[in-house]
């Protein structure tokens, strides 16, 4: 691994753990009145397109923390519209 991939993966990571503290405070306390599903909507958007990027150049970094990200915007966006119900 060259370190242009080690730094890709930190970039990377600090994006996608960007999203965990948002996750964890709907779910402590099941609230989503001000999260906006369609910033959440467009942002999942454009990470799988992240995905199908890094694909086609086959850079391991881009694919693997996009796909950690989908994952948890997948989560928020479930959370939105099942706690906007309530």
């Amino acid at each position: 691994m060259s370190y242009i991939d080690i730094i890709g993966l930190f970039a990377g990571t600090c994006i996608t753990v960007s999203t965990i503290p948002q996750i964890l405070k709907v779910w402590k306390t099941k609230k989503v009145k001000d999260i906006s599903l369609k910033t959440f909507g467009i942002l999942t958007f454009g990470i799988i397109v992240w995905i199908i990027y890094g694909i086609l150049k086959e850079d391991l970094p881009i694919i693997i923390t996009n796909s950690v990200s989908l994952f948890l915007n997948l989560v928020m966006i479930y959370f939105i519209i099942y706690y906007e119900k309530e």
